[in-house]
């Protein structure tokens, strides 16, 4: 395939098509090769015509509290009292800067998903 900038949905769908063939490739060959500069360039289309917005922060909250295994209690060893993680799960009670200081720490949550309005 001669690669080119990916313009247009048809560019999208054949360099889809191509990348599905080509993808078991050994790097550092000429197909190798390829499929890293057809995968940035799908990247590229996909993020500038099909962006991601950030979750939201409650939810992250939620779901990374989901993926450690913890339940309200171990919030509010790291925030502070149980009334307080409850208030925040049940959406009564905004998140402070030093709490989500503290829950970017602990939990691994990007500062920039928790300080958005909600």
């Amino acid at each position: 395939m001669k690669l080119k900038p990916i313009k247009t949905e048809d560019d999208y769908i054949r360099a889809i098509a191509r990348l599905e063939k080509i993808f078991d490739a050994k790097k550092d060959s000429k197909e190798g090769d390829e499929l890293e500069i057809l995968a940035i360039l799908i990247e590229k289309y996909e993020s500038e015509n099909f962006p991601i917005g950030l979750p939201d922060p409650i939810e992250a909250i939620k779901f990374r509290m989901e993926q450690l295994g913890y339940n309200q209690n171990d919030l509010a060893e790291i925030i502070g009292l149980k009334s307080r993680a409850s208030e925040i799960l049940n959406r009564k009670r905004k998140l402070s800067l030093e709490m989500i200081r503290k829950l970017s720490a602990k939990l691994h949550i990007a500062s920039d998903v928790l300080i958005q309005a909600y």
